[in-house]
């Protein structure tokens, strides 16, 4: 397993993973981020931004990356960072295939990517990753199953990624809605040949959204490394954003809202990757600091009862603008 180079790694940060959703188009969800990037958007100014924060990330200890096909040229960017520095050896490198990006590095897009979970899908989108990744690919995931995706019962597909996990390649899936705790429980009984197909479970848990809990915990315990995103819920848990409670407790920790929101997954027993999708190398440096705040158990129950029902969550994410 890739993973196991983090396990074995001695600096605080080895669990807090970078995500590339944030930087490689233009255009996403966070909140806040029209500041964050500004009004140059470009190819160029965003491969540079990439760029920095994947430098100043692995300086300061963090080993594994996240990209997917859907996130504009997140790919491409990771691609012409780790060819320039050939001598990193040491990192893990996670995309997802299954959303084709459809944007046109545009923010004003009617559509920004399109859902495709089938056998095609994944023949092509496997072909573009490894044009751009190749042999530094470790793991590949499934975009976003719901419980009733079909490459959760697409045996022709199982067959695929079961060759493609005898090759050396790792094979997992993500996670979103409101329902993920029943796509992770069905995606955890798909086997081949007997064996179990995943390696690996991306799933949004937050202060907001707790509701995948005892799932991930059961993926944990059925030797799955689970991957943490959303971890600031979309920018509603950074300052500008955050209910009362995480600000005092903020204050209390002395460290700001975001490093507070990212400590309360990092604390979870299941947890083994949880990611930071700073758009900035400043938000990074606070997203890390979660890595060294010590929350109490009073401070925990505080930041857990702030849990929403996750139908309700998940549809304000759902209008949540592209920015």
């Amino acid at each position: 397993m890739p993973f196991a180079r983090l396990a074995s790694a001695t600096t605080p940060t080895c669990h807090i993973g970078l995500g590339l959703a944030a930087v490689g188009r233009p255009g996403y969800i966070n909140l806040g981020r029209d500041q964050d990037l500004g009004e140059n958007r470009s190819v160029e100014t965003l491969r540079a931004r990439t760029h920095e924060l994947l430098d100043a990330a692995y300086a300061q200890g963090v080993r594994y990356f996240d990209a997917a096909r859907s996130y504009g040229r997140s790919e491409e960017f990771l691609a012409g960072w780790l060819s320039g520095r050939p001598d990193i050896d040491d990192v893990v490198i996670g995309s997802k295939w299954g959303y084709t990006y459809t944007a046109d590095w545009r923010t004003d897009a009617e559509a920004h990517e399109v859902k495709d979970h089938s056998l095609a899908a994944y023949e092509r989108q496997r072909a573009e990753s490894d044009e751009l990744l190749g042999r530094r690919l470790d793991l590949y995931q499934i975009h976003s199953v719901t419980p009733d995706s079909p490459a959760l019962t697409d045996k022709e597909l199982h067959a695929k990624l079961a060759e493609a996990a005898a090759a050396g390649l790792s094979v997992g899936f993500s996670t979103s809605g409101p329902a993920q705790s029943d796509a992770i429980r069905t995606a955890l009984a798909v086997t081949v040949d007997g064996e179990p197909l995943f390696r690996t479970v991306q799933a949004t848990y937050n202060a907001l959204e707790t509701s995948a809990a005892p799932a991930l915990a059961e993926a944990h315990d059925a030797g799955l490394t689970v991957i943490v995103k959303e971890g600031m819920a979309n920018g509603r848990l950074t300052a500008a954003h955050a209910p009362d409670a995480v600000l005092e407790i903020a204050g209390q920790a002395g460290a700001a809202a975001d490093a507070v929101a990212l400590a309360l997954v990092l604390h979870q027993p299941w947890a083994g990757v949880v990611l930071s999708g700073a758009a900035t190398t400043i938000q990074l440096a606070s997203n890390l600091h979660a890595a060294v705040v010590d929350l109490d158990e009073e401070q925990l129950a505080r930041l857990t009862a702030l849990a929403e029902e996750p139908g309700a969550y998940w549809a304000r994410r759902g209008q949540l603008p592209w920015n």
